[in-house]
């Protein structure tokens, strides 16, 4: 491997100083970007009945009273692991309670069925809330199909009607996720081979270095 340069502590606070011009430009544009978000228009959804862990229950219950609910919309195989990005993801959401403040609760909504789910939930030491939209037409009204991709989904309710305000897939995720952010202010950052790292620098296949769904449930999961 070869390592960053070593300079004296003047020249390197002064390349630190430049790179910092360009990281509050880029916090400026994602408040920016934030703003334009919240001036969105929304769209009217229908009513929906998903089943939770207790059984069947309407899409505007799921708020739990809240005003606003994000949903994570977890892919679905019959297999017995699923996506290894989505079990990452989802099982390092451990604290949620501080959205109670938002007047918001943050779900996962998945394809499978509902006991498969809470197993499968169990398994990798997934602490958030499941629901299954099997039998809904919910997860294809909201761009996660069977068989199709992940997402994440925004809504409004003003009493019994729900509306939605936003959505992302792809790399879009990325923004609500600590991983990342942490893998790329190291030195080496994510070391994936589509980076732009100098010359001589570790890089490896894209996703070689993620956990899969057994390494989440090894590390995470009840038998820990």
């Amino acid at each position: 491997m070869t390592p960053p340069p070593v300079v004296d502590h003047d020249a390197w606070r002064k390349e630190l100083d430049e790179l910092r011009v360009r990281e509050k430009a880029a916090t400026r544009e994602l408040d920016a970007i934030a703003a334009q978000r919240r001036r969105l228009p929304m769209v009217r959804m229908p009513e929906y009945i998903l089943v939770g862990a207790e059984g069947p229950v309407r899409l505007v219950d799921i708020f739990g009273g809240r005003s606003q609910l994000i949903t994570y919309h977890h892919m679905w195989e019959d297999a017995e692991w699923q996506c290894g990005g989505c079990t990452s993801f989802t099982s390092s959401f451990t604290r949620l309670d501080f959205l109670d403040n938002y007047d918001a609760r943050f779900v996962i909504v998945t394809q499978g069925p509902i006991g498969a789910a809470l197993d499968y939930a169990e398994r990798v030491g997934n602490k958030m809330s499941w629901y299954s939209t099997a039998e809904s037409p919910f997860g294809a009204d909201v761009d996660a199909p069977a068989g199709g991709g992940f997402g994440v989904n925004v809504f409004l309710r003003d009493g019994d009607a729900v509306y939605r305000t936003w959505h992302t897939s792809g790399r879009g995720v990325e923004q609500l996720t600590f991983t990342f952010a942490l893998a790329d202010v190291l030195p080496y950052g994510r070391q994936e081979v589509w980076q732009d790292s100098p010359d001589g620098w570790p890089q490896t296949p894209t996703y070689s270095a993620w956990l899969d769904s057994p390494d989440v449930a090894r590390l995470y999961g009840p038998a820990t």
